[in-house]
């Protein structure tokens, strides 16, 4: 067996220009395929980071999103006084009562370029929301001071948007907001939004209700109990949701729409990949007639010569899947940013790159090997020894 696999693979080094188109064409495939997982994955690894499992989300019924979501006064003091509230210093609830608007703001172009608008999230919140928040950090200036018309914006705000910079002014609102600091959040969702004062913001914007209550457990496994305790409330219409799962789920339609797109062009791209295959392996067969029978007058039986022509279509399958997966990492380099379809507002991810992701791209690859190169390697297997040898 030995013989004929390695007289198989050497022959991809003897054959440099069919073997790099071949394996070209697969590397482009195993680069669409990877790249959107990766988008997928980048995408709810964004909005899952954006939560904590600590932290419960509650807004009004079947609301979807913050956007959507209205909660009075007198409900949000009910939520507040549940037992599973966390006590912070001084006894302090860590209950964040926050309003979330959903504006148009112009993004920045070159001059004398058409203006770009994109929606874009603000969002009230007291200082209590600051430490709910833990993988938010500011990166320059300083937080905004309750009361008053100051906003920090997170990174991906800051670098795309007109006035969103540190000492840039934003008119929302009606209003003035200056920008008094940048902050940084680890990478998820909340990059992309602006963060002021609840009250402020909710004046500005003539809002007389808060969109959600955030707030942190006192026992992380209590969420059952709050959970009833809210929901079933007969003065109440809210649900409430782990912080974590209520991100999740705000990726669920543009997940689907990502999945459904890049597997359907990747099945479209790897049948020419197949089709490419079959057809270099069909020309290595019809080329090597000869010594396919020198190897079946050897004692070679067609099991192993079926083997062997395989294992030639798979090493041209992985050798492009390697090239693919090197291609798609350096995606990781980009964040790009679209539409969240739940929001619609702007969110900025980058490309994610996982062990799960790399084995799936490389069986993948040898799929696409396995399914082109089998005809031909069966074709070879049944040839008979003496017109092989006469062929010759």
């Amino acid at each position: 067996m030995a013989i004929p696999l390695s007289y198989s693979l050497r022959n991809l080094a003897a054959r440099k220009l069919t073997t790099a188109l071949t394996a070209g064409g697969m590397a482009l495939v195993v680069f669409v395929f990877a790249t959107v997982l990766m988008l997928d994955a980048g995408l709810k690894k964004t909005l899952v980071d954006t939560g904590s499992p600590d932290n419960v989300v509650v807004t009004r019924r079947a609301s979807g999103t913050e956007v959507q979501s209205g909660i009075e006064r007198g409900p949000a003091a009910i939520v507040e006084s549940l037992p599973q509230v966390a006590l912070g210093a001084g006894g302090l609830r860590m209950l964040s009562k926050e309003t979330v608007v959903l504006i148009s703001l112009n993004k920045r172009v070159a001059e004398g370029a058409a203006a770009k608008p994109s929606n874009v999230i603000i969002r009230g919140l007291s200082p209590v929301g600051l430490q709910l928040r833990p993988q938010v950090r500011l990166v320059a200036g300083r937080p905004f001071r309750p009361g008053s018309n100051e906003i920090v914006t997170g990174q991906a705000i800051a670098s795309r948007f007109n006035g969103a910079g540190l000492g840039e002014t934003m008119r929302f609102g009606a209003r003035d907001w200056v920008v008094v600091g940048v902050f940084d959040a680890g990478g998820s969702g909340f990059d992309s939004e602006v963060w002021g004062d609840a009250e402020q913001l909710m004046q500005a914007f003539r809002r007389p209700v808060f969109s959600s209550l955030i707030f942190r457990l006192n026992d992380p496994g209590a969420f059952a109990a709050v959970k009833a305790a809210i929901e079933d409330d007969p003065r109440l219409t809210l649900e409430a949701k782990r912080e974590a799962q209520f991100y999740a789920d705000q990726s669920e339609a543009l997940s689907k729409f990502i999945s459904i797109l890049g597997i359907t062009l990747s099945v479209i791209f790897s049948i020419g990949a197949i089709i490419g295959a079959m057809i270099t392996m069909y020309a290595a067969v019809a080329n090597r007639t000869g010594e396919i029978g020198t190897l079946r007058a050897l004692g070679f039986n067609r099991r192993a010569i079926l083997l062997a022509f395989l294992a030639e279509s798979l090493g041209l399958a992985l050798l492009g899947g390697l090239v693919g997966l090197l291609l798609a990492s350096t995606m990781q380099l980009f964040t790009i940013s679209t539409m969240n379809w739940q929001s619609f507002a702007e969110l900025a991810f980058t490309f994610s790159l996982d062990a799960g992701i790399v084995v799936k791209s490389l069986l993948f690859a040898l799929l696409m090997g396995l399914l082109g190169g089998f005809l031909p390697a069966f074709r070879a297997a049944r040839m008979n020894i003496v017109e092989a040898l006469r062929a010759a």
